[in-house]
């Protein structure tokens, strides 16, 4: 089954844009990604829209669809009604290039500052040995496509700009999580995490796991322990006083 769909827009670069208003056919099971393509080969030829797998694996094709960081290439038409107006506009949280293209080099400049996998000595026979157990939390993690949904809905950088230099946003929190919590890691990452990625500037509201479409739950499995294990450093008493047994001088 056919249909004419109503669709809204965002067009412009830096200097500034704003919605047009096109109408589109949608046939049956088809996704958003799938209707910008089309408007791109029959109506506007020149749209600037950044995709690759088309399959949800990518994280290429993040927008906001109504207002919701959605990937375009997951987001079923099914999902609205026949008579909705659907409106797609570029990711809030990053400049915009061009139409839906964004910016999103903040994200891989962070990144760059993460420390490195630093694990420990190999084993006599030369290889590394984990038990599952050990890795599952993890684990987790590492199914990030890094389609930057999260860091776009993250408030403590979608509406403070200048909190950016200071905030990592909770992809790169989650990496931090995650090698802390690697069994071979031998790096002290706390101390980093708070002071040089803004742990604390996170207030866990899980909006960021809301919007997740790998589903990782990124404040109760990752943001969360990294937390107390900040916590348990630098402000619980007996963690504290027991840092400075023996520290005595030598004689």
């Amino acid at each position: 089954m056919t249909y004419a769909a109503s669709f809204r827009v965002w067009r412009g670069d830096v200097t500034g844009g704003d919605l047009q208003d096109f109408t589109v056919d949608v046939n049956e099971g088809e996704v958003v990604l799938d209707v910008i393509h089309r408007l791109q080969a029959t109506q506007a030829g020149d749209l600037a829209v950044r995709w690759n797998c088309k399959a949800g694996k990518c994280g290429s094709c993040s927008a906001e669809i109504n207002g919701r960081p959605r990937l375009m290439c997951m987001t079923r038409m099914s999902t609205f009604g026949e008579g909705d107006t659907v409106t797609v506009t570029p990711l809030r949280t990053f400049p915009v290039i061009r139409d839906l293209v964004t910016d999103v080099s903040y994200n891989y400049d962070k990144a760059a500052q993460i420390p490195a996998f630093n694990p420990r000595p190999r084993e006599a026979d030369g290889s590394h040995r984990m038990q599952q157990v050990d890795v599952e939390r993890s684990q987790e993690f590492r199914k990030c496509i890094e389609c930057f949904l999260c860091q776009d809905t993250c408030h403590v950088i979608r509406d403070h700009e200048g909190n950016k230099g200071a905030f990592a946003g909770p992809r790169y929190l989650i990496r931090l999580a995650e090698l802390d919590m690697h069994p071979l890691d031998v790096t002290d990452r706390r101390d980093a995490a708070q002071d040089d990625f803004g742990l604390g500037y996170c207030n866990i509201t899980k909006c960021c796991s809301e919007v997740c479409p790998e589903g990782i739950h990124l404040t109760d499995n990752g943001i969360i322990p990294l937390k107390e294990r900040v916590v348990d450093r630098r402000f619980d008493p007996l963690t504290w006083l027991g840092s400075k047994i023996g520290r005595r001088p030598k004689d």
